[in-house]
């Protein structure tokens, strides 16, 4: 069964790396400034090019500086609401953030804020199609060695979610990470945590190949 079909709204969730500037004034669906100029541009743009008669409708409602806490508090009205068909959720590095530069919460709170958000959006959109993206890094910018173990703990506990939930999973930092035989972490993210434009691609591609093979 298609994952993805005709009619369908796709709905993409989480921090900075989700929102890459767009417009927070514009709220309706396919819109350039709305979906941003990252990853979800990417996404949209190729999937409203090569399905141009599917009625397929994008929406970004990424938001910088966000945490798995945030997502939950505004749900409601940026999710539930907005009854997508599927659902693909970014979240987890401004929370290993916070834990690392000894604040925020830890571990066993991600994990049980986490799984509020999709006990929520089971309940509320029983048959919507959930994608967990995987936190990453690359070490340049701000990214020290230090800080690796914080992601890594997070990347391992949305895995596990995935596979207690049945949903997709896009392996990013395996995907970052092989980007690296190409080019310098530089050249991926500009300060260790947000892509640059290739980056974007990076996982623009990466969730195409994850979620499009599986269509």
């Amino acid at each position: 069964m298609s994952i993805i079909k005709p009619g369908s709204t796709v709905l993409f969730q989480g921090d900075s790396i989700t929102d890459a500037g767009r417009e927070l004034r514009e709220a309706g669906p396919n819109l350039a400034l709305a979906l941003g100029s990252g990853y979800c541009n990417h996404v949209a743009s190729q999937l409203l090019r090569d399905r141009p008669a599917d009625g397929l409708r994008f929406y970004n409602r990424g938001i910088n500086g966000h945490t798995v806490a945030d997502l939950l508090a505004r749900w409601k009205a940026d999710t539930i609401d907005l009854e997508p068909d599927l659902i693909s959720i970014l979240v987890g590095v401004n929370d290993a953030w916070h834990e690392f530069m000894g604040g925020g919460a830890g571990l066993d709170r991600f994990e049980a804020t986490y799984k509020s958000l999709l006990d929520l959006t089971r309940q509320q959109l029983p048959a919507v199609q959930l994608i967990l993206g995987e936190p990453f890094a690359l070490r340049c910018g701000v990214v020290t060695e230090a800080f690796i173990p914080h992601l890594r703990a997070r990347q391992r506990i949305v895995q596990e979610l995935a596979d207690e939930y049945g949903t997709g999973f896009v392996p990013y930092q395996k995907a970052m990470d092989e980007a690296l035989t190409l080019a310098p972490a530089d050249h991926w993210s500009y300060d260790g945590s947000h892509p640059t434009a290739a980056g974007h691609s990076v996982l623009a591609r990466c969730w195409l190949e994850t979620v499009i093979q599986n269509d």
